[in-house]
């Protein structure tokens, strides 16, 4: 069997049958579901509601959890296959299942109660309740440790006040796993459900980035928060870092599907497009860049593929999804670029999907640690020098 699409060093030969016929699948699913609508979606800027159970029934939310807390029971190479073609079709619905998954399921099955376990998960999986993950705040974006959001205890629970921004999903969340510093300065998780007294999410609009993602404030006025509501299993900033860690993994993925996608467009479009009675394809430059293209979306698959034999292994580092991320990010914002210069005027137009990939990438190359901060981490694991403070 043999991968779907782009596959120039033949990776299939590394893959097991499972994991290429949830590739063709997902890819199936996409070409179908998500690139005939996307487009309307993003002008408008609004969600694509009609996806989620969709999404739901193909097993995409939380594909690598285990069974028995409603995940899919896959491997990490299918989750990232999933989330690369995905991203194929847009990078806010891989968003959207990358916060489903990674940033609010994953949490709740790490360290969750059996309880919280129990109630939230099977709902999270099936689409029936949407999460969102409340970490940033308008002053505290790369140095989460600097949080303002406080937990106060009192009787029964705690207090929360604070302010949480770029929060996707959060408009249509059912539950927000929201990180607040307790009175003794000790980073905790609590799940915040919709509809608690004091909590609200207007949604943030005027984007030109991830448009077709609902993108929120998450504003807590005293709001209450049951003892119950408090994830049990973990104190400190390894809390949220950790699940910054599977969803990294996952945009790593998914960043070589937005340059996939824009790479066979570009290909398509360099073979059709005559110029000098000839197809442009046919010039030096043309082919240069699609040469470039292609070799670094090549070089990016094989550092997804590895990092995620590792992460299957358990022996993969921060590092080393810090390095995915920071890569493969990179390279579809630069193959975007090039196959805007490649279009040429048509490169806006949204007969094309070039300039949709182009501006989300612009978010998707921040969020979750942007490139200079895992360069940053980088430079500290190899030269065991901190450069934040």
């Amino acid at each position: 069997m043999k991968l779907a699409g782009l596959d120039y060093l033949d990776l299939s030969s590394h893959l097991s049958e499972n994991e290429i016929m949830v590739q063709q699948s997902t890819r199936k699913f996409v070409d179908k579901e998500i690139i005939p609508i996307i487009d309307e979606y993003f002008e408008n800027g609004t969600f694509p509601d009609s996806l989620t159970h969709k999404i739901a029934n193909m097993g995409f939310f939380g594909i690598n959890l285990p069974k028995e807390d409603g995940g899919g029971g896959m491997n990490n190479i299918i989750y990232g296959l999933v989330c690369q073609e995905i991203e194929r079709g847009d990078s806010a619905i891989r968003s959207f299942i990358s916060v489903q998954s990674s940033l609010v399921m994953y949490p709740i099955h790490a360290f969750g109660s059996d309880v919280q376990r129990g109630k939230w998960l099977p709902l999270l999986a099936k689409g029936d309740a949407i999460g969102s993950f409340g970490l940033t705040e308008p002053d505290s974006g790369s140095d989460p440790g600097s949080m303002k959001t406080l937990a106060k205890k009192v009787d029964g629970g705690f207090l929360i006040n604070g302010n949480k921004m770029w929060i996707t999903n959060g408009s249509n969340a059912d539950i927000s796993v929201v990180w607040a510093k307790t009175e003794d300065e000790v980073v905790r998780g609590f799940l915040v459900e919709k509809g608690m007294k004091g909590f609200s999410t207007p949604e943030m609009k005027h984007k030109w980035s991830l448009r077709a993602s609902v993108t929120s404030e998450l504003i807590l006025q005293d709001v209450f928060v049951p003892e119950e509501n408090l994830l049990p299993g973990v104190e400190g900033l390894k809390g949220p870092l950790s699940c910054l860690s599977q969803a990294r993994y996952g945009i790593g993925w998914g960043a070589i599907g937005c340059a996939m996608a824009v790479y066979e467009a570009s290909l398509k479009y360099a073979k059709e497009r005559i110029q000098f009675q000839k197809p442009i394809g046919s010039f030096q430059l043309v082919q240069e860049k699609l040469v470039w293209m292609l070799t670094e979306i090549t070089k990016g698959q094989l550092l997804a593929y590895h990092v995620g034999k590792n992460k299957d292994a358990g022996t993969v580092t921060t590092q080393q999804i810090s390095m995915l991320k920071r890569n493969n990010t990179w390279v579809a914002r630069e193959c975007a670029k090039l196959a805007r210069e490649l279009h040429g005027a048509n490169g806006i137009s949204g007969e094309y999907p070039i300039m949709r990939h182009l501006m989300n990438m612009e978010s998707v190359y921040t969020y979750e640690g942007t490139f200079d901060m895992h360069t940053l981490i980088l430079g500290q694991d190899i030269t065991g020098i901190s450069a934040f403070r």
